[in-house]
């Protein structure tokens, strides 16, 4: 197989893959997942772990060397330490992480650790009960601290808390959560919300930019200081405090967007291959991994979705279309 780099036709090149192990969740955070009843992805079309391993080596062999695990909520999937096992044996693999809610680390924290996991993001929105209740429907933030505290214990570094912003709702969790991430060691970083929603409930005036968070932190603690030397490639933009406790970070993927030094590509639960979040089309990888094709085969696939990405999603633009599919559908 040809180690050719991924690189598009505007120079990006993609070393980090997404992989979402199923669609499912156990909440329904209202700018995800609609309330009612939700049809999933039959099981026997999600992929399976021997197909998920051959389509990371195949992805390794042409330069992916960043693995993040996502869903719906990944730690739903049955076995899932098996996975994370099997993928950080794959030589060349550099970094290996993680993203869920939370509510299943208390009891999955040490077998995914044993199993190779060390980095952890864990979605939480804030630390009010009540306003947990209101974003995710459902009255489980005590099993999410739970988590965290699990996370904590083992030695699971870094740990970061993804809290999504949404102007006129979140404002009074900014300041606590980023007291709670200086006290235990932890990285928040703010989510601006994105319209990947079930329900078409995202609106422009609802974002809650990175700006505005920066003057909601600096009125508590000073201003913040840019981290120097940060991973220009990386979504969030960094922050140290002035004092030097702890640090931050902003995702502002649509007051900044970071499309041109984009180089991630996602696996969805279903086996379809998409080169951006807000990706309008997706190529099948699935039906060739069921049907004998070559790894050459897929390794072709993967470098022709690479080729044929586009310059950027265009939220805040009047050419933007939202992705046919919500978020926990394509992979978080």
């Amino acid at each position: 197989m040809s180690a050719e780099a991924l690189i598009d036709t505007f120079g990006r090149l993609h070393d980090n893959l997404r992989i979402s192990v199923t669609d499912r969740c156990n909440i329904r955070c209202f700018f995800c997942m609609p309330e009612h009843p939700v049809e999933f992805v039959p099981r026997a079309e999600i992929l399976g772990f021997e197909e998920i391993e051959r389509f990371v080596r195949i992805a390794v062999g042409l330069g992916v060397r960043k693995l993040r695990v996502t869903g719906g909520e990944p730690l739903l999937r049955k076995d899932l330490p098996v996975l994370i096992g099997k993928l950080s044996r794959i030589e060349g693999v550099t970094d290996l992480a993680l993203t869920t809610n939370g509510l299943l680390l208390a009891e999955l924290a040490r077998p995914l650790y044993e199993a190779g996991l060390r980095r952890i993001n864990i979605h939480l929105d804030t630390l009010d009960r009540q306003r947990f209740l209101e974003i995710t429907r459902r009255d489980e933030l005590h099993r999410v601290l739970a988590g965290i505290d699990a996370c904590l214990r083992i030695g699971y570094r870094p740990i970061k808390i993804n809290a999504v912003a949404v102007k006129g709702l979140t404002e009074p969790d900014i300041v606590p959560l980023a007291h709670f991430g200086r006290r235990h060691g932890l990285e928040v970083r703010y989510i601006e919300f994105m319209p990947l929603d079930a329900q078409g409930l995202w609106r422009p005036d609802r974002v809650l930019t990175a700006d505005q968070i920066l003057e909601i932190l600096g009125r508590e603690f000073g201003p913040l200081v840019p981290v120097p030397d940060g991973d220009p490639r990386a979504p969030a933009a960094e922050y140290l405090f002035a004092d030097g406790v702890g640090k931050i970070g902003f995702i502002g993927s649509v007051s900044r967007p970071f499309c041109l030094k984009c180089n991630r590509i996602r696996l969805t639960a279903d086996g379809k291959l998409r080169y951006c979040l807000f990706a309008l089309e997706e190529t099948d990888v699935k039906g060739l991994l069921r049907s004998g094709a070559s790894d050459e085969t897929i390794a072709a696939t993967i470098r022709a979705t690479v080729r044929a990405k586009w310059l950027g999603h265009e939220i805040s633009s009047s050419r933007f279309v939202a992705p046919p599919r919500p978020m926990y559908a394509i992979g978080g």
